[in-house]
């Protein structure tokens, strides 16, 4: 007797032995109950899903005649009548399967439609199948489509498609669709389980799993499969014959390789790429494999519970991994395997490419202990502080020093940018004295300063980026060359007029090219009120800037704080008046409490009114940045470089253009 392959063999011959399409079996198990019958069913899915078996358990339904020959429509078919077992050998007169693969066009159609006039000779109903219907000419589902939406009473149709993008929507509105999923891994294992067990082979567990995970959702190549594993394996299913058989990667290696990368060993990792070369395993499939255990690993990281399978040996070597690699690492490690698996085809040797990607993995690995690069904040800080003494001005150039620089000369050596809690350094301490008075009269219930006073203010601010010497010399001095090469005349050098002196080159400090520059963003009071300073405004603005600086408030709660004039003080018990109603969000107070007491404040609670503010910190700052463009402003005006250009090369300083930086 010849034999029988394991996926004819175990073909389920019910609704009931279907495996992985219940919500399929139970819409068919119900309709059959009640007799609702669509007179035409479109089911969908990959290869090896059970399509074509579906469509025979149904024309068993529908035309099942009983163990007594009295049954009728029934969703448990009984499998020995007649109509059953022909239909199950595939020689039912009126139960009809066409390829359209090979008979697509529009001479096949119209033959099998000319039998839709005769009614069933054996059973209730006449069954057309049709597989891979999308591969119909449009001529042959235009001359289908009016008995498709119309057929005699004892006609069903079963199309069935693996694309259903291409079956033209006249059809797709005219049938039941039907969509049968890919099966689980773990569904496929549990199958091949039964299966094997019924054979009475021997399998390793882990084989089975390989070949769960290599049918890729589709039940008929689990089976088929199955059946060159246990040829294979000479009537055993063992792991490391399944892997050979499937050229697939040992699960140890991938451990290692993963373990090398999370220890940055090199080495190691191209000693493991080396040894599956000499095995001849795919590198597509070794990439596959790592981002599944990266993938498992990500899993141990953020839901532990989730990634407990008892029945995989490499558990605990994964969950120790998970525990030695930093999350982000996973993360980044497991998006470079995937776009690693596209580079493969494009590199002359896949093995040169598999050790370049996981080269790649090594070189992007975080270095433990780096400094965690941050963008530059400005922490707002009361200018009560005393200034550095800044740095004295040079002296005059002389003529000379006008003239084009050797081409030899090194550039001057930049210096780095200040911070702006060191800002103030950078300015002229008279500038600085000026600007303290201004700040300082700013804030007091006094009236305002004159004018004399507040244009002698400076700014917190560092001074403008000078650019690097260039070695190059100017556009207007790049004559071309029409002496001789044995004698050239001397340039004439620039000097300055008798009444002017050139201006004098500060030292100042120099801003990378690089680095951007950062704006101050100061905030816009609620109000035009004046400030009216008072002794609680001083306490409430040191707190607010300590947790500004501190970044424990966010952006509502930043603005709670900063729009808020703290008006009395009774222990743990603050008022705070504010012009806004909507400022006073209980989520917002919450939060402003916990900053507080998160700070070393104590457990504060407040309590606040609606009312005119006239002493807030945006306010304070406000006055403060006012003060120091002003400054800024008659500081740039003063420069002598800026002067001079103004004055010889008719320069001028464009409105607007002074920002805080």
């Amino acid at each position: 007797m010849s034999y029988l392959v394991l996926a004819r063999k175990y073909r389920p011959r019910n609704f009931t032995e279907m495996v992985g399409q219940e919500h399929v079996v139970q819409a068919l198990t119900n309709a059959l109950v009640q007799q609702r019958l669509h007179h035409a069913y479109l089911f969908t899915g990959t290869r090896g899903v059970g399509k074509t078996t579906v469509s025979r358990i149904l024309a068993k339904s529908l035309n099942c005649q009983g163990v007594d020959g009295q049954g009728g429509i029934t969703a448990e078919p009984c499998g020995v009548c007649q109509a059953c077992r022909d239909i199950d050998a595939g020689r039912f007169v009126d139960y009809t399967e066409l390829d359209a693969a090979s008979n697509r066009g529009v001479d096949e159609v119209q033959s099998l439609l000319e039998q839709a006039v005769y009614k069933p000779v054996q059973g209730r109903f006449k069954v057309f199948m049709i597989d891979e219907v999308h591969m119909l000419t449009n001529t042959a589902f235009n001359a289908m489509l009016k008995t498709l939406e119309e057929p005699p009473e004892y006609l069903k149709f079963v199309l069935a498609t693996t694309d259903p993008q291409k079956v033209p929507v006249t059809v797709l509105s005219r049938c039941l669709q039907f969509n049968l999923r890919p099966m689980a891994p773990e569904t496929v294992f549990e199958h091949l389980t039964q299966v094997l067990a019924a054979e009475q082979l021997t399998a390793e567990p882990l084989a089975l799993r390989l070949l769960a995970r290599a049918a890729r959702g589709s039940m008929r190549d689990a089976l088929s499969l199955t059946d060159q594993a246990i040829a294979f394996g000479n009537g055993l299913v063992q792991e490391t014959g399944v892997r050979q058989m499937l050229g697939s990667v040992d699960r140890s290696h991938v451990l290692q390789m993963i373990r090398a990368l999370t220890d940055g060993d090199g080495a190691a990792v191209v000693a493991q790429v080396n040894a599956l070369r000499l095995q001849g395993v795919s590198a597509a499939a070794t990439l596959e494999d790592m981002a599944m255990l990266l993938q498992r690993m990500a899993v141990m990281q953020m839901v532990p519970i989730m990634a407990q399978d008892g029945d995989d040996p490499d558990t605990q070597g994964l969950a120790d991994l998970a525990q030695a690699m930093p999350a982000e690492e996973t993360q980044l490690l497991y998006s470079l395997c995937l776009h690693g698996r596209t580079e493969l085809g494009l590199a002359p040797d896949e093995y040169a490419a598999l050790t370049m990607v996981l080269l790649r993995l090594l070189a992007f690995k975080p270095q433990a202990g780096m400094a965690e690069k941050k963008s530059p904040r400005i922490s707002p800080e009361p200018l009560t502080q005393t200034a550095a003494p800044s740095v004295a001005a040079g002296t005059p150039l002389a003529p000379a020093a006008v003239a084009p620089a050797p081409a030899d000369m090194q550039p001057r050596p930049t210096a780095t940018r200040p911070g702006p809690a060191a800002a103030i350094a950078s300015t002229p301490a008279v500038v600085v004295s000026a600007m303290q008075a201004v700040a300082v009269s700013s804030l007091s219930p006094t009236p305002a300063p004159t004018p004399e006073s507040a244009s002698a203010a400076a700014v917190q601010v560092p001074a403008p980026s000078v650019q690097s010497v260039q070695s190059e010399p100017p556009p207007w001095e790049d004559w071309p060359d029409t002496t001789d090469d044995a004698e050239q005349e001397p340039m004439p050098s620039v000097s300055w007029p008798p009444e002017s002196h050139a201006p004098a080159l500060r030292s100042l400090p120099v801003r990378e090219a690089s680095e951007p520059s950062v704006r101050v963003d100061v905030p816009k009071p609620e109000s035009s009120t004046p400030l009216h300073a008072t002794p609680e405004g001083d306490v409430w603005l040191e707190v607010v800037q300590g947790l500004m600086a501190q970044e424990a408030i966010t952006a509502l709660v930043r603005e709670l704080a900063l729009q808020s004039q703290l008006v009395a003080r009774d222990g743990d018990q603050w008022q705070l008046r504010v012009e806004r109603e909507t400022l006073n969000h209980p989520a917002s107070r919450e939060r402003l409490q916990a900053a507080l007491l998160a700070a070393g404040h104590g457990d504060v609670k407040f309590h606040i009114e609606i009312g005119q503010v006239t002493d807030s910190p945006a306010k304070r700052l406000a006055v403060l940045a006012a003060a120091k463009m002003v400054a800024a402003q008659e500081l740039i005006q003063n420069d002598p470089l800026v002067q001079a250009m103004v004055r010889d090369f008719g320069a001028r300083i464009v409105p607007g253009s002074i920002q805080l930086i």
